[in-house]
């Protein structure tokens, strides 16, 4: 019997291609859910996700393991809002919205030869393959700035948007990963489920036969393919999979490796109505400000707000919990800059304050061997690269190696 220890999408991936070869496989967690990071809490009739996530459906391996119709997904539209000399400026993308074209050409956002470079690293990355990712290449800040990108646009678009996907403003991360994204943004939607992130996880975990899943059964310790829980139990294995996240399996390792992380906190408010009129990101160039980003996820897939109401997600820089009173009060006043007396009617729901939210990859991040030792494994994005689609990839080969 293989034993996944982590629930995650990444240990989930690998159950369901074991369970397809027919493999005997237990999957035990610590948390009392499955979804490792991609979780979503019901707060007073709110859907909130553990910090502000999407689905891109043009991953393949997303499209490969899950059913997009169960999950009724809700898509954004494409492109985003830009808050600008005081005012929102929509930048769309008119591929998927022709009738946006002039609109576009004429958006102070960037200048009319910034659109044309978009327009052609459009056509450069088309068919963009995870083969991409074993370039090393240049930090995506110069990748951009060698392919012609104005100061302006980079201001104004270009790193705020990326910098919010990547969780880091300086655009360090590799820019083989920013073509293969970039790339996928382009070639399908930017998605959320009706019923939250948190359904991903749970349509996975579905597939499994309910005895192969063992929740709040927290691992004290592992020897070779041997897992001793913190209960005093020892489950023993044919094999083993680490399907934690990077820090959990360092130390079931006793391994100092030393990982970096991009950090992130979210902040969510219910309100009457909502404040935008687009169902886009609003991206703030503005990093002198708390606000990065914000979004109303209700105007997206409406089951995220109770009836008559909406729900806001503001994210931000990386906040220390003890600071948290202050951020929200110094946060409500630059929303009240933005969309005026109706944010002081704005109830406060919730805030994430997530340190480890992405594995960093920088020019020259190396993934990592899947195979730790003999019949021992890992898998998770840490090992490849932060998104949903190399955790369910790096869980799919494993379970390849194993079959």
């Amino acid at each position: 019997m293989v034993i996944i220890v982590g629930a995650g999408i990444a240990g989930l991936s690998c159950a369901n291609y074991l369970k397809s070869k027919n493999i005997d496989f237990l999957v035990l967690d610590a948390a009392d859910k499955v979804g490792g990071r991609v979780q979503t809490d019901l707060v007073e009739g709110f859907q909130l996700d553990r910090g502000f996530q999407i689905l891109l459906t043009a991953y393949p391996e997303a499209q490969r393991l899950l059913n997009y119709d169960a999950l009724s997904l809700m898509p954004f539209d494409s492109g985003a809002m830009i808050r600008h000399e005081n005012r929102f400026e929509q930048l769309s993308n008119p591929f998927k919205n022709p009738s946006s074209v002039f609109s576009s050409i004429t958006s102070p956002i960037g200048s009319f030869s910034d659109k044309l470079r978009t327009l052609r690293l459009v056509l450069d990355t088309e068919g963009i393959t995870e083969e991409v990712l074993e370039q090393s290449g240049e930090s995506t800040n110069s990748f951009l700035r060698d392919y012609g990108f104005s100061d302006k646009m980079m201001t104004q678009f270009l790193k705020p948007f990326f910098g919010g996907v990547f969780l880091e403003d300086k655009l360090e991360t590799s820019s083989a990963f920013f073509r293969y994204i970039f790339s996928k943004f382009y070639e399908g939607d930017a998605v959320i489920p009706a019923k939250g992130m948190q359904a991903i996880p749970a349509q996975l975990a579905a597939n499994l036969p309910s005895h192969t899943l063992r929740l709040n059964c927290p691992v004290a310790r592992i020897e070779g393919t041997s897992v001793y829980l913190s209960s005093g139990e020892k489950i023993q294995g044919s094999q083993l999979v680490i399907a934690t996240d990077a820090l959990q399996a360092n130390r079931l390792l006793g391994q100092e490796t030393h990982y970096q992380f991009n950090a992130t906190s979210c902040v969510y408010f219910s309100a009457h109505q909502s404040p935008l009129r687009e169902k886009m990101l609003v991206l703030n160039p503005n990093r002198n400000e708390l606000i990065q980003n914000l979004c109303v996820p209700s105007d997206i897939a409406p089951t995220y707000a109770p009836t008559g109401k909406s729900l806001i997600s503001v994210s931000t820089s990386y906040v220390d919990p003890a600071n948290e009173q202050q951020h929200i009060a110094a946060l409500k006043q630059e929303l009240t800059n933005w969309f005026g007396k109706s944010v002081a009617d704005w109830q406060y729901l919730k805030s994430y304050h997530i340190p480890y939210a992405l594995p960093a990859f920088t020019s020259g991040t190396n993934s990592l061997s899947l195979q730790i030792a003999d019949k021992v494994y890992r898998c998770g994005d840490y090992a490849a690269y932060p998104s949903l689609n190399a955790a369910m990839m790096t869980g799919r080969k494993v379970a390849e190696m194993i079959a």
